[in-house]
């Protein structure tokens, strides 16, 4: 999430500090029904305080330790200014991870809390963690918490208790439960105008009976800002879930939001979660932008992109899901808005002020925060062009955006891309027999399985081999390129060969060592299997 700029620490005041650490259920999950009863088994684990007793002036290094394994660090105080912080989680070998620091939450929330925090940092399973906090020299060391206030019998300590004046640093353990929800990488190909799939909020396992309020309509979105999240890159498409879950619960719960303040995420395997309740083609007013939150709508990028750029495919996610939703509203992706200021120290804008933005633009564009890092900044205009594209059939470009970060592209790249054999593409990736892959190229295809790799297929072989059924034909899928031989060109697949007999011009099926030569093709162009006859993307 947002950043104060190049320092790798929160600045933040000793008045009351808590770092919250978002553990993995052990036992038991939600339903993410309203009507679930939590059950007295799952409560205790959400809000466990344990103190950080005397940290003084200068950098004081902190273990919390817990047996529930958690994956997720996050740091509270009253008043964020004067102090830094990071992370660091150890290993299942003992060794420790790199330090995080503890980005905050400047422009998100309601402004109803006193609570301010940092986003949640996901660390990776752990139940280890040191925290590095850094106070002005001089500073009064902090204390244990001694008043009776916040004792509840529930077995731990509310985050949201009366702070004692005395400055004190308190370890939150938070334990959602896992959300139920099944890994849903999206397709390789999509149609063009369709939103990406989305896991909403009960798939997610959003906790329905934390919010509080009701849910704000704006009269329609004119624009969509883009943020990020904090932490490792290094999760799991399984993972992604339970951080959307922990966000979820620590901006209710503990910050007091009422509710998860993005309109939507997008995890690094293109995964799209819901966000703010109210319907995700309706005007919601999320809480992710203070100043900028009334007809905007925010979607923020799972991970860190200080220096590392968001993945390709949640580059590509990102742009279409601003496309479809910018489009619901008929806003033009790559246009201008002039937006008026609400004002609060979060925005650059006084109230009243009427910037002229984007309709497509980043937190930091209007806020004092370098969110959502430099190297996806970088990528904001690739981000406007994806969303301009999305509604449009996709032309070559397009395509060429949709393979990249597969082992086609991969292939293609390393043939010579356009100026190979293949040519340029002529469809998204789509699949094939069993686990297998397949793109159309102006002068062939490239296939792609576990088992065989990508190899393309072109000419007269490819011809031949279409004229057998593809890779569901006896031959199988191609497991070499063309082999460059004085008399023949070969090509290898599964259960054999096919040999083009340079002076006859006529291709030979091998199988088993038996030799049958296959008649020429009745058409010649691009071969076409009915059950692909409708143009791959659209069909569902």
């Amino acid at each position: 999430m947002p950043s104060l700029g190049s320092v790798p620490s929160l600045l933040f005041s000793a008045v009351l500090a808590t770092i919250i650490v978002l553990p993995w259920a052990v036992d038991g999950s939600l339903d993410g029904s309203p009507d679930q009863p939590r059950t007295q088994a799952v409560d205790p684990l959400l809000l466990v305080e344990k103190p950080l007793d005397d940290v003084g002036g200068g950098e004081t290094v902190r273990d919390v330790r817990q047996d529930t394994p958690f994956s997720m660090v996050a740091l509270t105080a009253t008043d964020l200014a004067g102090t830094s912080a990071r992370v660091r989680a150890q290993k299942a070998d003992g060794s420790w991870g790199p330090w995080y620091e503890a980005d905050p939450l400047e422009g998100e929330g309601d402004g109803s809390s006193s609570t301010h925090g940092t986003e949640p940092v996901f660390v990776g399973q752990t139940t280890h963690v040191q925290i590095a906090v850094t106070r002005p020299v001089g500073a009064s060391p902090t204390g244990i918490r001694t008043e009776g206030k916040g004792k509840t019998g529930l077995g731990y300590v509310p985050a949201n208790v009366e702070a004692p004046t005395v400055p004190n640093f308190n370890a939150i353990l938070i334990s959602p439960p896992e959300a139920p929800v099944d890994v849903q990488l999206p397709a390789a190909a999509a149609a063009p105008g369709q939103a990406p799939a989305i896991i909403d909020r009960g798939l997610w396992g959003a906790d329905e009976s934390l919010k509080c309020g009701s849910t704000r309509y704006d009269n329609g979105v004119r624009a969509g800002v883009v943020h990020h999240t904090a932490g490792s890159n290094d999760y799991r498409p399984e993972d992604s879930a339970g951080i959307v879950r922990s966000i979820y619960e620590y901006h209710t719960r503990t910050l007091g939001w009422c509710d998860m303040a993005y309109n939507a995420l997008v995890d690094k395997y293109g995964q799209v979660f819901e966000g703010r309740a109210g319907g995700i083609d309706r005007p919601v007013q999320g809480a992710h932008t203070g100043g900028f939150n009334e007809n905007t709508w925010g979607v923020a990028m799972m991970g860190d992109f200080g220096t590392v750029p968001p993945t390709p495919i949640q580059l590509r996610t990102t742009g279409r899901l601003l496309g479809w939703r910018l489009g619901l509203d008929h806003v033009n992706p790559k246009g201008t808005v002039v937006l008026t200021s609400e004002g609060g120290h979060f925005t650059n804008f006084p109230r009243g002020a009427a910037p002229t933005l984007p309709t497509i633009f980043s937190h930091r564009d209007v806020g004092n925060t370098e969110c959502p890092g430099n190297a996806a900044y970088a990528e904001m205009d690739l981000l406007r062009d994806t969303a301009a594209r999305f509604s449009a059939p996709p032309g070559p470009q397009t395509l060429v955006d949709t393979l990249r970060g597969g082992a086609i592209f991969a292939k293609w790249s390393s043939i010579g891309g356009d100026a190979s054999a293949l040519g340029s593409p002529r469809s998204p990736e789509a699949s094939g027999a069993g686990s297998s892959r397949y793109v159309n190229f102006a002068n062939g295809a490239m296939y792609w399985s576990p088992e065989s790799g990508a190899e393309p297929v072109t000419g007269a072989i490819y011809e031949a081999w279409a004229g057998l059924g593809f890779e569901r034909g006896a031959l199988g899928l191609p497991t070499s390129g063309e082999i460059q031989e004085p008399l023949w060109i070969v090509q290898n697949f599964q259960h054999g060969t096919l040999n083009f007999d340079r002076e006859k011009g006529t291709v030979t099926r091998v199988i088993d060592g038996v030799p049958i030569e296959l008649p020429k093709p009745e058409h010649s162009g691009t071969p076409v299997q009915l059950e692909r006859f409708t143009p791959i993307g659209l069909a569902r």
